[in-house]
């Protein structure tokens, strides 16, 4: 893309996202992350009904009348989004390219957060980790995450999320939301996915192409894989090739879903050009 066509795409895409990210899904957001905890206020005087336990006994001495510590939640978050920028990311056969879908959903939940005063960061990966925006606040910010997905060079390499999570657990100490995007097409290693869904709050996010599930009939084709590059002619007009292949991609999905729901991780399954709002409005509710 060129800088001026990054520039229009990042502003349709903060008119389109501003659209669907209203109250609702704001208030869905900051319903479901809640906060790392509590922490100290201010201290007022005592009114029927308080709890005993948050009586502060060294003012109550003091003015002989009882005081107690009024406590608020600690709202702030960091949330990670870790994006998948293999060169099978780059693709699409519908409305939109896989990235620009991504980053659709990134804006998405980075205006939620930002709403929310909670800071959001960028990871960029593919065979390794390319690029990492460190987490800030703010409208500006969002609008420079969307630009880099959308401007990354997508790379002819296997993704692989589990040194972008081993990348997350070194650098980012505390408890963090992460919204990792990929088609999910290549390995990865379920012990790591495992470890880091407990060590942070993990959502996988799988945006795919209708082609990536199955194949149609055009006859024979030239197949490219676009990250290892490798080539194979097939004929689609065989019926049982069609289905083997259909049912060894849901086969691979299912394996996914259920590697994440084991490792106490959320998944969402997304075509390009779908209602994502929807989803990530169920999500939150069930948090």
């Amino acid at each position: 893309m060129q800088i001026k066509d990054i520039i229009k795409k990042v502003k349709q895409i903060e008119i389109r996202t501003r659209k669907k990210t209203d109250a609702t899904l704001m208030g869905q957001y900051h319903s479901a992350f809640k906060g790392q905890g509590m922490t100290f206020s201010e201290v007022r005087p005592y009114q029927f009904g308080d709890e005993i336990r948050r009586i502060d006994w060294n003012k109550t001495a003091r003015f002989r009348e009882p005081f107690v510590k009024v406590m608020e939640e600690e709202r702030e978050l960091t949330l990670m989004l870790l994006v998948d920028i293999s060169a099978s990311m780059d693709y699409g056969t519908q409305t939109q390219l896989k990235r620009e879908f991504v980053a659709e959903i990134a804006a998405s939940i980075g205006f939620s957060a930002a709403g929310n005063n909670d800071k959001v960061g960028l990871i960029l990966f593919a065979d390794k980790v390319y690029k990492v925006i460190p987490p800030q606040k703010g409208r500006k910010h969002i609008l420079a995450i969307i630009s880099n997905i959308l401007s990354a060079e997508y790379i002819p390499a296997e993704a692989k999320i589990d040194k972008a999570l081993e990348y997350m657990m070194s650098v980012f100490k505390k408890k963090s939301l992460i919204f990792m995007f990929s088609d999910f097409e290549d390995s990865y290693d379920l012990k790591m996915l495992r470890v880091a869904s407990r060590k942070h709050q993990l959502l996988g996010l799988r945006v795919y192409d209708e082609k990536d599930n199955e194949i149609p009939d055009v006859g024979y084709a030239l197949f490219k894989d676009a990250e290892t590059g490798k080539q194979i002619w097939v004929n689609t007009s065989n019926a049982r090739w069609r289905y083997d292949f259909a049912e060894h991609q849901k086969q691979k999905i299912r394996n996914v879903t259920e590697d994440f729901e084991s490792s106490s991780a959320g998944f969402i399954n997304m075509n390009t050009g779908e209602d994502y709002v929807k989803f990530l409005y169920q999500y939150f509710r069930k948090r």
